[in-house]
């Protein structure tokens, strides 16, 4: 069997994980077998944060509805219930946006909720208040 000695490809090879390893300290940056390892365990880093970041979002914008809400005299998930029988579709990236940026238009949202848990509520009470037969 003819020996393959893969000069070319080898470095090439090489020289693309050294890329990847750029800016990491000592010899994660210039050693290649620990450069394989470090750009090993930042990619699997990256991969499991993508998804993480998602989740960690949405717990900073729940939070700031939930401040917001509460300075409007409601809780985060009377809010949410309140806009959601109201039929006002908003989710909770541009919530917390109004939340923070547009303050007056948040405080609207948060009356208009108000407004749709009053009146589901009195709907509910009147038809429980009923005599069963």
């Amino acid at each position: 069997m003819a020996r393959v000695k893969r000069g070319t490809k080898r470095r090439t090879r090489r020289k693309k994980l050294l890329k990847h390893a750029k800016g990491f300290f000592l010899t994660k940056s210039k050693l290649y077998r620990s450069a394989k390892e470090a750009v090993n365990r930042s990619l699997r880093y990256s991969y499991r944060d993508r998804r993480t970041r998602k989740r960690d979002f949405r717990t900073l914008w729940i939070q700031r509805i939930g401040a917001a809400a509460r300075n409007n005299g409601l809780s985060y998930s009377q809010l949410i219930h309140g806009l959601k029988v109201g039929g006002i579709d908003l989710d909770r990236k541009v919530l917390a946006e109004m939340a923070v940026s547009d303050a007056e238009g948040f405080a609207a949202l948060v009356a208009s909720a108000k407004q749709h848990l009053g009146s589901g509520r009195g709907a509910g009470a009147a038809a429980s208040s009923q005599p069963s037969a």
